[in-house]
């Protein structure tokens, strides 16, 4: 219960899950086409699937965990973008690029421990792999906030039912205005 009691919106949170889940598939979708772009074999669904299986499953297997990452990635930022101080547009793209930034340096316990690693580019001292990871991280931000934003965007405010109509300079109908009655 002391999850209810948080204060989260469960809704925005689970529409941003579903926005990180899309934006992940895209990302790893289009791997096999910045591979070729960037010369670099680095494979985020081969790294995650290949951490669970060597066999012919890990591709499915990366592929779900991807999708996983990136529903809880979004569930977070669901939460987190209303209260960035920077345009709509920007809070995707800067949230994922900090976390692209700011966990980089951790790839050098995969080039050490992952179970696969040899099987596995190095990716800690490789730029290419760098900017690779950088390109995938703006394109997921840029997929993650847009879609996060239309799911979760205020709804518009219902016009008054009996709403007056007024003239552009604000001093109402000149029907209203005139008198119907001469004056005395």
């Amino acid at each position: 219960m002391l999850f209810l009691s948080t204060g989260i919106d469960h809704t925005r949170t689970l529409r941003g899950a579903v926005c990180g889940a899309v934006a992940g598939a895209a990302w790893a979708l289009q791997q096999p086409l910045d591979k070729l772009v960037f010369g670099s074999r680095y494979d985020d669904v081969e790294l995650l699937g290949k951490s669970v299986t060597r066999g012919d499953g890990w591709y499915p297997v990366g592929f779900a965990l991807h999708m996983v990452n990136g529903a809880i990635f979004g569930a977070a930022y669901s939460n987190l973008a209303p209260s960035l101080p920077l345009p709509p547009a920007a809070r995707g793209p800067f949230v994922a690029l900090a976390e692209h930034v700011g966990l980089w340096p951790l790839v050098a316990l995969t080039d050490r421990y992952h179970p696969a690693r040899n099987d596995l580019p190095k990716l800690s001292r490789s730029r290419r792999a760098f900017a690779q990871a950088a390109w995938r991280h703006a394109l997921f931000g840029v997929l993650l906030g847009e879609l996060e934003r239309r799911l979760n965007a205020e709804p518009e405010p219902a016009p008054p039912e009996n709403e007056v109509e007024f003239s552009s300079n604000g001093h109402g109908r000149l029907e209203h205005a005139v008198s119907v009655e001469p004056a005395p």
